[in-house]
């Protein structure tokens, strides 16, 4: 039995780091670059991995080299990988990663490749039914996730909603979501609010309350987060790491962290602590998925 199920992708993740991020038409040189497991559902597996959770992800992917590659990293991390589909017809996804090495911001092209072509006939449920959390993003097409958030809502788990990328939505998919997760712009796109500050991400978590989430925890990258649930609201600082490698996947990371401490039945703030203590973490080291810290890491925060 797992503690959690993750449905999303794996791709390939291609990340190149410069001084600066090439602007059209400008070919520069770069200074380092790494191959490695990626895509947020995979990502976020890998989190939860580290932190010591049985995870089973739910992926598809494809019969070659980087599917491989999926295949391995997800092993390695301990993840059972009896749910990824291999497909013939399909290519493995990639994304190409270019990383500000001053800033560790970042700009990103995803090929979702063989999980595009989900379909609701290739997920089996019986693996959601076993699991206390299940979450999950929006790379995935949509009726697929929406089959799968009702699926676990029916057996009683907690559904984590990471609507990244953001896209219109259905109401229900506010109703399934026990908990939204949501960055800067993507709480934006449903909100029209955009946020600068703390009182920003008050408005934004009241709009979205009332469209029908019960709890909302907005990602502030370098602000930190804001939590609320109509009653209790938590404003928590991103933690003050003196040198930021790569914010790739740290949205994810959060993620994780946050499935991880809901799994260990803590309190609404030790995991935001938690969640944001890994997503910093995660930031310290060049790439995604083989960024994620482990649990003993965090003791050391």
């Amino acid at each position: 039995m797992s503690e959690v199920t993750v449905l999303g992708i794996f791709v390939a993740d291609l990340s190149f780091s410069a001084n600066k991020i090439p602007t059209i038409g400008e070919t520069i040189l770069g200074d380092k670059y790494n191959i490695g497991p990626g895509g947020k559902g995979c990502n976020q597996a890998i989190a939860l991995a580290r932190l010591g959770c049985n995870v089973s992800f739910i992926s598809k992917i494809g019969n070659d080299d980087y599917g491989k590659l999926a295949l391995d990293s997800l092993k390695q991390n301990k993840i059972d990988t009896s749910n990824i589909i291999i497909s013939k017809e399909h290519q493995t996804g990639v994304a190409g990663i270019h990383v500000d090495s001053n800033s560790g911001q970042n700009a990103i092209t995803v090929i979702r490749g063989a999980p595009a072509s989900f379909t609701i006939d290739e997920i089996d449920i019986n693996i959601i039914k076993k699991s206390k959390i299940f979450l999950t993003q929006l790379e995935i097409p949509i009726e697929v996730t929406l089959h799968c958030l009702k699926a676990a809502k029916e057996n009683g788990l907690v559904n984590i909603l990471n609507p990244a990328p953001a896209c219109k939505l259905d109401k229900e998919f506010f109703s399934l979501a026990d908990y939204f997760t949501p960055n800067e712009a993507e709480a934006e796109f449903y909100t029209g609010v955009k946020i600068n500050n703390e009182s920003d991400a008050k408005e934004s978590a009241k709009k979205l309350l009332e469209l029908g989430l019960k709890k909302v925890i907005i990602t502030l990258g370098e602000k930190g987060l804001f939590y609320s649930d109509g009653k209790e609201e938590i404003y928590i600082k991103a933690l003050p790491f003196k040198k930021v490698e790569d914010t790739t996947g740290a949205g994810d990371a959060f993620n994780g962290g946050l499935a991880y401490a809901l799994s260990k039945n803590k309190s609404i703030k030790e995991c935001l602590n938690i969640a944001n203590q890994v997503a910093g973490l995660s930031t310290l080291k060049l790439g995604a998925g083989n960024s994620m810290p482990l649990l003993a890491d965090l003791k050391q925060v």
